[in-house]
């Protein structure tokens, strides 16, 4: 497999690892998203200052109001992390 095979195999094992079977298949609680994202994103939450943190991700990413996401809403989380990384990283760079 490629790197980014091998990234898009990760991300879907992360989600099912944390993920329990629902009605229309694998989703993620509000308490699941935050046992993945303190074991997973750890320094994620330490750097955020609304304990509420996880709540809002919730309730932004759980596009059809059904308390769970699934993995479809789950992405735009980790593709916005992975945005934000890089611009960080880049702005680092630049300033080096």
């Amino acid at each position: 497999m490629t790197d980014l095979e091998k990234s898009m195999e990760s991300m879907i094992t992360v989600f099912n690892k944390y993920a329990h079977d629902g009605k229309h298949g694998k989703a993620l609680t509000k308490k699941e998203l935050r046992k993945l994202i303190e074991a997973e994103l750890p320094n994620f939450l330490k750097t955020q200052k609304n304990p509420n943190t996880v709540d809002h991700i919730m309730k932004d990413l759980d596009q059809n109001k059904d308390d769970v996401l699934d993995f479809e809403e789950f992405m735009p989380f980790i593709a916005g992390l992975t945005m934000a990384c890089e611009k960080y990283c880049s702005m680092s760079a630049k300033k080096k």
